[in-house]
């Protein structure tokens, strides 16, 4: 297992400290690179060799510093040396490497100074050995952590496109041409722009018609518009023999693009002159793949200035096709490249597989129920025509004394299948398929030296219109020919749902129950899994990460499991954003399913959200995105081990009217002393973490005759009693029977402590703490009453709160305590007088040192920027009590944590289900607690 990022960056610091000031090249040079390695934990001599003999072009013989075949080639030069030079060296010696041996990487240094390249990407990074340690991520091929990120492609030219068109499309908007015939109208604009300029139509073939053909203020640009889009529907041997010249060279479209006869535009100066700037702009730098968003975006003014919102990036697609069928497909090309060409059994030679592998990859089919304006399947037909290019690109060298004859790609657009509800993105999917495959020719071409035939249209994608999740999918595809499913379905929490979404959910979950928690994203994924019984089909969709999340984890998956369906990879909670202009940013999973389990399961971590991730292979994935076993976590009134029990705060539900801040609270003791004795802080989570003040009048037990003698504190109680009638809730009218008291009081009488129930993400430990009796708290915090510092160090050590960032629900990224979800499923430690004592004072010593800081709010002691360095010893001191507690040996990491409680957590299960089930394997609490 690689060392962990912290580590690595700690050996660098070590490494620069040890090596600063270093000049000698041949005394101190082999020294200095086994020391680097060990940086990354890795040793040298397992890899890479000292003195590499390689034949030169001069075919003298040279010797490579060092080398790590296929992966990294070093150089190194005396202190002050031309490091360009050193490059230049390193090159050189390429030419007598083998293929296989040829590196990715080149790095040259002086000991001081360091320069990599990465000749893949075409990049190089410089800096010195003083920052050596922010730069480290750049050697993590050496750490063992894969390189999983891809470029994020430039959108300038795309945003500056979707202006261009959002102007035009406002001037026809202003003028009145709207609705469907607009929508139409543009997608046959956009085909004609992005046709002249890529190589469908003659270079300037669309421009030069409207320039020789239509008058500059635009009285008849309707007409020779309508005109072209006839032309463009006709056979060229069916047009009319005398159409012009001109009209006539345009050639015959086909793919019923033209076909429909709309209502169009009217002109004038303006509008025209809108139309022939888009015209003027060079299309052909535009991708496909951000056609739909770019529709989208010019539809509102709103939405052009937030195409960010619209546009998923390459990079994010990729991130689910690569693990749920490309990889796999990358893996078994490489297999076939590395098979020698001489002759094999017969029907089994080199060139027959890869003839074999391109005939499997044009017989692949895939769906995106949720396609939108097809992102997923474009960019999913790209990469599958640029791997068949590269196969048949080896084929040739294969055969390289007997050239293929009349090759041409396989791969069809009507192999990819998708449903969109609306019909605008429809048609804009059809066409940006058909543009991508124009754009693969042109591939093709650049390599066989002819470009297949896109015109007049032959195939297209299948994409139909209708509701996902009223249709049988099999309808769109037969399960018998599909192969994977994917997409991005839509997201919409519970709260946001439209009466037909919800309609929609009662359609799909007829017959379960709490499917109305779930997100509307919940219906895909449980459709699909429905739907792929008794096949091979596989399925990854984006998801809110909130489905692998508290109660939304177990209802959905408990479901979906039971079908028979196993997690074979997933990216855990990740920002899903563009870097357009305005950039949308959600958090999200991506989750990959079938209903057998892969030879090969990757979890896909993110130490940052906005960054890339480390790839971890695993034996297992469970619906909470962990590397442990597939159990789904009750919604439990009491906890599993014999702890006090947690429940809610007392909740007001009283209009705001029981509840007052400081200046409320001096000016109502001002007007009656008397008051005094019946107000108590109050605490919410707010509260609690930033050091707020806040009060309420707690009228517990308080005598009608006393209460009378307070005025205003009558008026606030008849406001309550107001408040409550209005409800449209009968529980609530109810408590209008008692408006002087909380709508519910689970207040003790003694002193408690206090969770609260949302808390900052950034946070590593959830600041919890013990309250007075005379404090009240809020239904917006969890309270334990008779608790004891023990509990109070269990719950606020890394090994709950590793179990609560696993399990906790979200709200938006802050994690969302629950005591049915957290606390109750808990697996607590099994311990002895001698362990809760330390733990205890272990505990006693955090609220102790919290106290030297008076004037530092729970939020401030707590920052990870600002937390005090003895503040942070005593928690983890606390924390290896704690860990012990559960075992003798020593945690690695969250990962090792995590899988470790969710093994106690199926012992408690097992023992509570089982009463016969071994006692010491559950970790109980003893009887007496």
């Amino acid at each position: 297992m690689p060392l962990s990022r912290k580590e690595i960056r700690n050996n660098a610091h070590a490494f620069t400290k040890e090596w600063q000031g270093e000049r000698r090249e041949h005394a101190e040079a082999k020294p200095f690179w086994e020391a680097f390695f060990q940086v990354f934990g890795i040793s040298r001599r397992r890899v890479a060799s000292f003195e590499a003999p390689v034949k030169k072009l001069d075919a003298n013989t040279g010797f490579i510093d060092l080398l790590w075949p296929g992966k990294l080639l070093i150089e190194h030069k005396s202190y002050g040396k031309n490091l360009d030079k050193a490059y230049q060296q390193g090159l050189a010696y390429f030419v007598g490497l083998k293929e296989a041996e040829l590196p990715r990487y080149v790095l040259v240094s002086d000991f001081e100074r360091f320069k990599l390249y990465d000749l893949e990407s075409d990049t190089q990074h410089n800096f010195t050995l003083g920052e050596l340690a922010d730069n480290v991520h750049l050697f993590d091929f050496i750490a063992g952590y894969e390189d999983v990120g891809t470029s994020i492609q430039e959108i300038d030219l795309n945003i500056q496109a979707a202006e261009l068109l959002g102007k035009f499309h406002d001037a026809l908007l202003d003028s009145g041409y709207s609705g469907h015939a607009l929508e139409i109208f543009l997608v046959r604009i956009l085909f004609c722009l992005f046709a002249e300029d890529t190589g469908i139509f003659s270079r300037h073939q669309f421009v030069n018609y409207l320039l020789n053909y239509s008058k500059e203020d635009g009285s008849d640009t309707e007409m020779h518009l309508a005109k072209l889009f006839q032309v463009l529907d006709s056979p060229v041997d069916a047009r009319n023999k005398n159409l012009s010249t001109d009209l006539n060279a345009f050639p015959y479209v086909n793919g019923h693009l033209f076909a429909e006869r709309i209502d169009m535009p009217s002109f004038d100066h303006a509008m025209r002159d809108e139309l022939m700037e888009c015209a003027y702009f060079d299309w052909s730098s535009i991708s496909p793949a951000i056609f739909g968003s770019l529709f989208q975006s010019v539809m509102t003014k709103q939405s052009r200035r937030n195409l960010g919102a619209h546009y998923t990036s390459e990079r994010d697609i990729l991130r689910l096709i690569k693990p749920l069928f490309l990889d796999d497909l990358h893996t078994e090309f490489e297999r076939l490249k590395k098979l020698k060409g001489g002759a094999q059994k017969t029907g089994n030679s080199k060139q027959q597989q890869l003839i074999n592998f391109q005939q499997h990859l044009s017989q692949l089919h895939f769906l995106d129920p949720a396609c939108g304006c097809g992102n997923f399947l474009i960019i999913t037909y790209r990469e599958l025509r640029r791997m068949e290019l590269a196969i048949l690109e080896e084929q040739s060298h294969v055969n390289m004394h007997s050239p293929l004859i009349g090759i041409e790609p396989l791969i069809r657009l009507d192999c990819f299948h998708g449903i969109e509800i609306e019909e605008w993105p429809v048609r804009i999917a059809e066409v940006a398929m058909w543009l991508t495959q124009h754009q693969m020719n042109r591939e093709f071409a650049k390599q066989f030296g002819h470009e297949p035939d896109l015109l007049p249209l032959k195939t297209a994608a299948h994409i139909v219109q209708g509701n996902a999740l009223h249709l049988d999918w099999q309808t769109v595809v037969p399960i018998e020919k599909l192969n994977f499913i994917m997409g991005n379905p839509p997201f919409v929490g519970k709260q946001f749902q439209s009466q037909e979404q919800k309609n929609d959910m009662e359609i799909v979950f007829t017959g379960n129950k709490n499917f109305k928690i779930l997100d509307f994203v919940s219906c895909w994924f449980y459709k699909a899994a429905h739907f792929i019984t008794n096949s091979s089909i596989q399925v990854g969709f984006v998801s809110s990460n909130s489905i692998t999340q508290g109660e939304q984890a177990g209802t959905l998956w408990g479901l979906i499991l039971t079908l028979g369906c196993h997690i074979n990879f997933a990216h855990k909670t990740f920002a899903w954003a563009s870097e357009a202009r305005g950039k949308a940013a959600v958090h999200v999973v991506i989750i990959g399913f079938a209903k057998f389990h892969t030879d090969n399961k990757y979890l896909f971590d993110y130490p940052k959200i906005k960054e890339e991730p480390i790839k971890l292979k695993v034996s297992t994935i469970n619906p909470y995105l962990i590397d442990a076993a597939e159990v789904i976590l009750e919604s439990r009134s009491n906890s599993l081990c014999k702890v006090p029990p947690m429940v809610f705060g007392s909740m007001p539900n009283d209009g705001g009217f029981l509840l007052l801040n400081t200046q409320e609270k001096n000016e109502l003791i001002k007007q009656d002393s008397k008051t005094a004795n019946w107000i108590r802080p109050l605490l919410g989570a707010e509260e609690f973490i930033n050091g707020k003040e806040r009060w309420c009048l707690w009228l517990v037990g308080i005598a009608p005759d006393e209460l009378r003698k307070m005025p205003e504190v009558i008026k606030r109680v008849q406001a309550v009693k107001e408040y409550r009638l209005d409800s449209k809730r009968d529980a609530t009218r109810k408590l209008a029977d008692s408006p002087m008291l909380f709508g519910e009081i689970r207040h003790p009488n003694t002193p408690y402590l206090l969770v609260p129930k949302v808390s900052s993400e950034r946070r590593e430990y959830i600041p919890i703490g013990f309250l007075s009796e005379n404090t009240i708290s809020t239904d917006l915090n969890l309270i334990v009453p008779n608790a004891t510092r023990y509990e109070f160090g269990v719950l606020e050590s890394k090994m709950h709160m590793t179990w609560m960032r696993a399990v906790a629900g979200r709200l938006k990224s802050d994690y969302r305590y629950s005591a049915k979800l957290v606390y109750n499923n808990f697996p607590w430690p099994e311990t002895d007088d001698k362990q809760q004592q330390a733990i205890a004072a272990a505990a006693q010593a955090i609220l102790d040192i919290r106290l030297n800081y008076p004037n530092s709010t729970l939020a401030d002691l707590y920052d990870p920027l600002t937390m005090p360095a003895p503040l942070r010893k005593a928690h983890t001191h606390c924390d290896k009590l704690v860990e012990q507690a559960y075992r003798k040996e020593p945690f690695k990491d969250d990962a090792e944590r995590i899988q470790f409680l969710f093994e106690r957590y199926q012992a408690l299960i097992e023992a509570e289900n089982n009463p016969s089930f071994p006692r010491s394997r559950v970790g109980m609490q003893p009887e007496t607690l």
